[in-house]
């Protein structure tokens, strides 16, 4: 992701979190919160939501002998 699409997307939750707060709709913010912190952690580290995946099924098919 580009810098500016980053700094961005985040600069976006950040002001949806803000709305929702102040709107007492407190569901919606922590789950834009929860968005927030995994791009902030797919983007520091490399690990994404697909890779986990790809490593839980590789990892079911060799103990079942698929």
């Amino acid at each position: 992701m580009s810098g500016w699409m980053y700094y961005g997307s985040l600069l976006l939750i950040a002001m949806f979190i803000l709305s929702m707060f102040r709107t007492h709709n407190n569901l919606l913010a922590l789950i834009a919160l929860v968005v927030g912190i995994y791009i902030v952690y797919s983007h520091e580290t490399g690990h994404t939501a697909t890779d986990l995946r790809h490593e839980i099924v590789d990892k079911l098919d060799k103990e079942l002998g698929n």
